[in-house]
């Protein structure tokens, strides 16, 4: 009797796991800066985190990372990052203040360039945007891979807003010479009409600023203040996600500045995700990103429904096959 109760409980056990969505989202990550950066990672409270917290991502390398398809959490990347005489680690932009490579539960310290996901959210969609409410340190582009949905598109900020940063939220190196990372109002000027608190605390009070517009008109699908919701939030179901630092090629300017180098300024705008142009183009002497509609990249990478079809074609025959066993 017990081989019966064992094969039973192992059936219940995959049909549990089947059902249960355990099937991982895939996260890669590619670094096309003419830098080293250090992405960090921030799991959402109450949710299991990852793999890793914070690693090194050289100029070229691609790096993946699984995560449960329940998963909410956030990516940056730190920047000028070194290690003093005490062993202690630190980066002049999205420090997270471990002081080590690994994040370990920390936060990045503004400015930083956020791309935050909720992982079968309502619906069993997948809610994602890339954030600048917490200021910018460099460019990003999130790219949903075969996904679906009416609203499942690219988003980021592919421009230099270092470059195009007010005197005010700039954050310059050491020298002083260069941006290397640009403020939020909120951050900035610890005001509630910027950082949308106390009387300013819902979307009928905290409108945009002068200075969350410079952000809109040159990322119109990143968060560019706290309520932006509408034109800033994307949603997938069954996609795996690319996240590239510094995806045009006119943002990744260097200079040497130590041991490690900072984008330069350009005069770039980001563009709409469409369905007919995929690569930069120059329009009006700036540069226009155009990533894959919706439609083309279920076309083009439908790796992960794949990969779902055939887990649940083999979690189908083993369950088939241990209830033989248990009937016969």
């Amino acid at each position: 009797m017990a081989p019966l109760v064992s094969l039973l409980v192992s059936l219940l056990t995959i049909l549990g796991l089947f059902a249960s969505g355990v099937l991982s989202t895939t996260f890669t990550m590619v670094n096309k800066c003419e830098y080293t950066v250090w992405p960090g990672i921030l799991t959402n409270a109450g949710v299991p985190p990852l793999p890793t917290t914070g690693f090194a991502l050289q100029k070229g390398e691609t790096k993946t990372i699984s995560a449960p398809t329940s998963w909410g959490g956030r990516f940056w990347a730190r920047t000028l990052c070194s290690q003093d005489s005490s062993g202690k680690f630190s980066c002049v932009t999205g420090d997270c203040g471990s002081g080590k490579v690994e994040c370990a539960g920390n936060g990045a310290a503004p400015p930083a360039t956020l791309a935050e996901f909720t992982l079968d959210g309502s619906g069993g969609l997948d809610f994602f945007d890339v954030s600048l409410v917490d200021g910018y340190n460099l460019p990003m582009l999130v790219v949903p891979q075969g996904g679906s949905g009416t609203n499942c598109s690219n988003t980021g900020c592919v421009v230099d807003l270092n470059g195009l940063c007010p005197s005010e939220l700039k954050v310059t190196s050491a020298d002083g010479r260069q941006g290397v990372a640009c403020k939020s109002a909120c951050e900035a000027f610890q005001q509630p009409q910027y950082c949308c608190s106390g009387a300013y605390g819902t979307p009928d009070t905290c409108k945009p600023s002068s200075y969350s517009q410079i952000f809109k008109n040159a990322c119109p699908h990143a968060y560019s203040y706290a309520y932006d919701d509408r034109t800033s939030t994307f949603t997938c179901a069954a996609a795996d996600y690319t996240i590239t630092f510094c995806p045009s090629p006119s943002t990744s300017k260097k200079e040497s500045q130590g041991q490690n180098t900072q984008p330069q300024p350009t005069n770039t705008t980001s563009g709409t995700p469409s369905s007919t142009r995929s690569s930069p183009e120059q329009i009006n002497n700036t540069m226009e990103y155009y990533g894959a509609s919706y439609d083309q990249s279920q076309a083009s990478s439908s790796t992960r429904t794949t990969s779902h079809a055939i887990a649940g074609l083999v979690t189908v025959a083993l369950a088939i096959q241990l209830l033989s066993q248990l009937v016969f």
